[in-house]
């Protein structure tokens, strides 16, 4: 029980040192994340059909 507090106590005290980014920086990080995962959803579907319609087309 004791080798648990420490490690929690620690835990805390690292968590204090931990530089968080700031609600604007924040806010950009996560546009940015957004915006690149719709891209490649939008770019992956966009092959993945096109690549259907090849086959179709070659199997036709």
């Amino acid at each position: 029980m004791q080798r648990l507090t420490k490690f929690f106590r620690e835990v805390v005290r690292e968590m204090k040192k931990v530089s968080w980014p700031k609600r604007k920086e924040l806010v950009n990080y996560t546009i940015t994340v957004l915006a690149t995962v719709a891209f490649f959803t939008v770019f992956f579907a966009v092959v993945d059909l096109g690549i259907s319609e090849l086959i179709r087309f070659i199997l036709e």
